[in-house]
């Protein structure tokens, strides 16, 4: 048996020390996340892309009693931009969270779904897509790839044939 590892590269930050762009993108995620449907779990997200042209879309979670049929912040983002603008680069991506049941200082991390959609959409524009992750606490992780998170992601090319 042979054993590997993965390297992840990333920074962490205090939100004082983002550039004004980044500052701005979380902000907007953090206000994004209190538009969030989320009754049941009271685990509130927001997310918040920036386009290539300047233009910041937010997204929030939205949950239904029937957990599957909802949808999570960074793909109602994402699935916006990409009907509103698709043709447009995605630069970055900025995920939140707050609860009213629990404090989460730490930075939130996109779940294995939003991981794969992001991926998708970087592979899509062949470009990386910055990640920007945040908590309620002022430690924040960049990413200036989506791959970072999602090493092994599921690709185009295992539906193909030889």
């Amino acid at each position: 048996m042979a054993e590997f590892s993965i390297t992840v590269k990333g920074l962490s930050l205090k939100k004082n020390e983002l550039s004004k762009a980044d500052a701005e993108l979380l902000t907007r995620a953090e206000k994004a996340s209190e538009r969030a449907y989320a009754p049941y779990s009271q685990f509130n997200v927001g997310a918040a892309l920036r386009l290539e042209k300047g233009e910041i879309i937010i997204g929030s979670n939205q949950e239904n009693v029937a957990y599957p049929s909802g949808l999570c912040a960074e793909r109602v983002a994402l699935f916006s931009a990409s009907t509103t603008n698709p043709n447009e680069v995605v630069e970055a991506i900025a995920v939140t969270a707050r609860s009213k049941k629990l404090l989460h200082k730490d930075p939130l991390s996109p779940c294995g779904n939003c991981r794969q959609v992001i991926a998708e959409y970087q592979n899509k524009q062949k470009r990386p897509i910055r990640l920007i992750m945040g908590g309620q606490g002022e430690e924040v992780w960049i990413f200036e790839d989506a791959s970072a998170l999602l090493p092994f992601g599921f690709e185009a090319e295992y539906l193909k044939g030889d």
